[in-house]
């Protein structure tokens, strides 16, 4: 008999090797406990209906199939996307279609071996993590039938009535709801040449297409099926977009941009006019900076435990509330849920906003900076040197460290919290934090966070100071202190 499946949900669904980890079997397992835990919170009735769509990884159409058989064969009613799909577009059909809830196929930024399944609830967003420990509740009472059900039958339930598979088309109704978030004349008239990277992934071709409808040049790279990602991780983070930047510098325009999107569309990379990458803490501290000053707009700012202090300044000096949320947007939308909020985003570039669903977007916030640079009618780097005027220099870098085994990142960071050290180097350690990992605070304003990754098994290192030699000083000391684990050395 083969070993039992491990379903563990992370920051954001679950996720693992395809064929290893994430299986067929796995995929029904899950969707039976999708669907038994959803019937069981709404004691309203029994039939209901889930949206489910796909990424363009390897198999994830037919894992969606498998997933809307499972839940049509349990007596709930399916609303299938008839294509690759962003997970903000499946999300915002959700409250449209009066769905309970929604299955994601995708594994997000991963590398192209893994595949996984996003859970989304009636409002579009995230579902909370007492939902997510249901489910996993949920799986581990049905997997006991695993070993008698017969190969490709969904979980054994009481119910006898079967539901229907109906496709629809997310998108025609995803672009409306853009074009009520954001100034699409205001941009058309811009002039900006924008170049997109869609890396390979279900974004491709929305952005483009809506930018030629209002007259502005757009081009796309890697805007093809291509379930190894050209062999990149689809991150849309600077090593990863040296293709993009070198498109973007030899425009032989001022006045341009390069844009690129994560595997399912709910981050967002930046290329400036230069061809230099912009981070997202970058370019979530100037979309505050616009939602503010620009569009006098107010609320609460949400952010995640590894985000910029330039969040903190700007919403001090606007006199706004700042929340503080551990990392995983699912956090971050439950602040969404419980209060007026403005804007709340997180390290690794996704960003969601008031009017929208509680749920990161990176169309959207793709978007609404090409409506900031219109407005401000100045190139990109111009305006990230007036946000450095105002708030200081802010140098950021992320490390992240493959590891031979998980526990080792979590027992860097049982070290470090126990004893931290008073000073790396020069620089004095001020205050110890560890509402998500660990953080050294230094006197300087600066950061180090150690956290291990929640769908990998990664040690991610982040770091923050005034300049970039501090940060490449904090992240070889940490560095350092996980080679000595990995080598079992004390």
């Amino acid at each position: 008999m083969s070993a039992p499946l491990q379903i563990r949900f992370g920051t954001d669904g679950w996720r693992g090797v395809i064929a290893r980890d994430f299986t067929f079997e796995g995929v029904r397992l899950v969707a039976g406990a999708v669907a038994a835990t959803l019937r069981a919170s709404h004691p309203e009735g029994q039939r209901f209906l889930v949206a489910v769509g796909h990424d363009t990884r390897f198999l994830s159409r037919r894992f969606a199939q498998t997933a809307a058989d499972a839940l049509t064969a349990l007596g709930v009613e399916v609303r299938l996307t008839t294509s690759h799909v962003t997970t903000p577009m499946l999300a915002c059909a959700i409250p449209v279609l009066k769905a309970r809830g929604g299955l994601m196929v995708t594994a997000s930024h991963n590398p192209p071996s893994y595949n996984g399944l996003k859970v989304r609830i009636a409002d579009g967003g995230c579902a909370t993590t007492t939902l997510t420990d249901q489910i996993e509740v949920e799986v581990r009472r049905l997997s006991g039938d695993l070993g008698v059900r017969p190969e490709g039958a969904s979980p054994s339930t009481d119910q006898t009535t079967v539901g229907a598979i109906n496709p629809f088309d997310p998108l025609p109704q995803y672009q409306e709801r853009l074009r009520t978030l954001v100034d699409m004349e205001r941009i058309g008239r811009s002039g900006i040449h924008v170049v997109i990277d869609p890396m390979y992934g279900a974004a491709q071709g929305i952005v483009a297409a809506m930018l030629r409808q209002i007259g502005l040049k757009a081009e796309e790279i890697h805007a093809e099926i291509n379930p190894w990602f050209g062999g990149v991780p689809p991150e849309p983070l600077g090593a990863s977009l040296g293709e993009l930047a070198e498109r973007v510098r030899d425009l032989n325009e001022s006045r341009k941009i390069g844009l690129a999107f994560d595997g399912d569309g709910d981050r967002l990379g930046v290329i400036d006019e230069t061809g230099s990458y912009v981070t997202p803490h970058q370019v979530f501290a100037l979309l505050l900076q616009h939602l503010v000053t620009r569009r006098g707009l107010s609320g609460t700012v949400i952010k995640s435990f590894s985000t910029t202090t330039m969040i903190d300044r700007l919403t001090a000096s606007h006199g706004l509330r700042l929340a503080v949320t551990p990392i995983g947007f699912k956090h971050i939308a439950e602040v969404m849920r419980g209060e007026p909020f403005l804007i709340g985003g997180e390290e690794s570039g996704g960003i969601g906003f008031a009017g929208h669903i509680p749920e990161r977007d990176g169309i959207v916030s793709a978007l609404l900076l090409l409506e900031c640079m219109a407005t401000e009618k100045k190139p990109l780097g111009v305006l990230l040197g007036e946000l450095e005027a105002k708030v200081g220099p802010h140098c950021y870098r992320r490390l992240d460290l493959q590891l031979a085994r998980s526990e080792d990142g979590a027992e860097l960071g049982r070290r470090v919290a126990s004893d931290p050290p008073t000073h790396i180097d020069e620089w004095r350690v001020k205050e110890v934090q560890t509402l998500d990992g660990v953080k050294l605070v230094g006197a300087d304003g600066g950061w180090l966070l150690i956290r291990p990754s929640g769908t990998e098994p990664v040690l991610r290192l982040y770091a923050e100071a005034p300049t970039q030699s501090q940060v490449s000083r904090l992240l070889d000391w940490a560095k350092a202190c996980a080679d000595k684990i990995q080598r079992n050395m004390p």
